[in-house]
């Protein structure tokens, strides 16, 4: 397959008027080239989207059916809104329920290895009550070095993200499981910037959506969201979506973290058409373009990662290349995957999202 594009978003430049050459599954090379030349013709194509959060499809809730079917509907979801690839969330639940929702995730992948399904996010069950938004209390746990040796048994290699509240851990504890080698995000957390700062210095990377569920930076308790500001290593996803975080606090937070912001949807479902869901105690109920519980909490967002991108072209007023650069390479570059995804280089997938110069119509384009 050979694919014309006037633009090429390569997740850290911009080429122009480029023919990519792709076999089945992966890319062969990109070269100056000619429309005439091209099996296909796009304006603008960039690496797949890559979603690091996301919990429904259009029709069910990962964590409320841990199936195949849900996968495949999360899948489905995120294709037709242009975005290539996903790991789909299962937060806090059972220890029965995370074990369910991880060997879906192995019999999916090896029943699809070509999917945009690389793992899983698993957002939850470490985390702490104060802060827990949307979660259900019951199911939170403490982490007992036997509970998390579990986990990583079965969710190593699977579980490529993992949110945690790191003082609900002893330093024991939290050293078993920064050693297995599962990526982990701060989040879910009321943790001084003291507590946060030691986590980041034993090797954690990453927090779960910025500002949302953590401590707030306050000028004499810098909390997390300090402590995330003041450490050029830390990755930051972000919500855009206008609700869960204010357009003026994402704007700070870009002039802070700059290379080390990226996007997220944290979608509840995707599509826009659920407007009811309930699982055991957790609720949610589409209101005014968002999702909130009956507590009154955000019970996830409303957005793709597609709306995200756009958000961020016109709330923070970056470039467009930095914008597809917030969605592809820097997301896979903080969980470890920019081996794999995240760029339009010889041997990543031909996997690609394009769309036109307004973010108006995007779309997932493969070879196979």
């Amino acid at each position: 397959m050979k694919i014309f594009a006037n633009r090429v978003f390569t997740g850290e430049t911009v080429l122009e008027k480029q023919l990519i050459i792709c076999n089945e599954t992966k890319i062969i090379a990109i070269q100056a080239g000619e429309a005439a030349e091209a099996d296909e013709i796009v304006e603008n194509i960039a690496p797949g989207f890559f979603d690091i959060q996301v919990n429904g499809g259009a029709q069910y809730h990962f964590t409320a059916h841990p199936t195949e079917e849900c996968l495949a509907d999360i899948e489905e979801a995120c294709l037709a809104d242009g975005t290539a690839f996903v790991l789909p969330t299962l937060i806090t639940s059972s220890l029965d329920n995370i074990l369910i929702g991880i060997e879906a995730v192995k019999r999916y992948l090896a029943k699809y290895p070509q999917s945009g399904i690389l793992g899983m996010h698993l957002e939850g069950p470490f985390l702490n009550p104060v802060k827990r938004g949307a979660h259900l209390s019951k199911y939170i746990q403490k982490p007992q070095e036997e509970l998390v040796r579990k986990i990583i048994t079965h969710g190593k290699g699977t579980i490529l993200q993992m949110t945690i509240a790191p003082e609900a851990f002893d330093t024991p504890t939290l050293s078993v499981l920064i050693a297995s080698g599962i990526p982990l995000a701060v989040g879910h957390t009321d943790a001084t910037y003291e507590i946060a700062k030691s986590a980041f210095d034993m090797g954690i990377r990453q927090v779960t959506h910025l500002f949302n569920a953590m401590s707030p930076f306050l000028h004499r308790q810098p909390g997390v969201v300090g402590a995330v500001f003041d450490d050029e290593r830390i990755y930051a996803p972000i919500v855009l979506d206008g609700k869960h975080v204010d357009f003026a606090a994402a704007r700070a937070a870009y002039k802070v973290k700059r290379d080390k912001l990226f996007l997220i949807s944290d979608a509840l479902f995707l599509g826009k058409k659920k407007t009811d869901f309930q699982w055991e105690g957790f609720d949610a109920r589409l209101c005014n373009g968002e999702y909130v519980n009956s507590e009154g909490n955000l019970a996830g967002a409303n957005i793709s990662l597609g709306d995200a991108v756009k958000n961020a072209r016109k709330e923070l007023d970056v470039s467009l290349q930095e914008a597809i650069e917030m969605a592809t390479y820097r997301p896979a570059k903080a969980v470890g995957l920019s081996h794999r995804i995240g760029r339009i280089a010889s041997g990543y997938p031909a996997r690609f999202t394009v769309f036109d110069d307004e973010l108006e119509r995007l779309r997932v384009l493969s070879s196979n």
